[in-house]
């Protein structure tokens, strides 16, 4: 299903009174839709594949609300004041530089601006990701052996 007409659909389900829709298409593709709070918002947007794996939609933020003359002011979310770690490339991701080596890093463990975070495998090459930051590693955002784009959150350093 193309971006114009899903952004489409969420649209019309915004102005419906329906609270979720689930879309099977004959190519093994779904579609779940859920709206929360009078409004629907990007984080309850899936597309599950042929393959059992689902992958948000991203880029769709625009959120719909149903009767904008009775919207709520809520306090907005804080920032997290932690720094993330970003793929600077596609490939596979992983945390050993070998699969029977220890890990580079693990939750917990204090690192310094240069230190070995990972590795990225792209093309065959191995690109070792070091940190930006100083601080302590709060989250691994990514699983070892994973596939990431550019631009992938892959740790949470405080």
């Amino acid at each position: 299903m193309e971006y114009d007409k899903i952004k489409q659909l969420m649209e019309d389900m915004g102005n419906s009174k329906l609270t979720s829709i689930d879309i099977d298409f004959a190519d093994g593709t779904k579609i779940k839709m859920t709206k929360q709070n009078n409004q629907t918002t990007k984080d309850n947007y899936f597309v599950e594949k042929n393959n059992n794996t689902q992958e948000k939609i991203e880029n769709l933020q625009g959120t719909v609300e149903e009767n904008p003359s009775q919207k709520t002011d809520y306090p907005e979310k804080t920032k997290e004041k932690n720094n993330i770690v970003k793929s600077p490339m596609v490939g596979t991701f992983y945390l050993k530089p070998s699969p029977t080596s220890n890990a580079y890093v693990e939750v917990g463990k204090e690192v310094k601006k240069g230190d070995t975070l990972c590795i990225i495998e792209a093309m065959k090459l191995m690109n070792e990701i070091e940190s930006d930051y100083n601080g302590k590693i709060e989250k691994i955002l990514v699983e070892d052996g994973q596939p990431v784009e550019y631009g992938t959150p892959l740790f949470e350093i405080a």
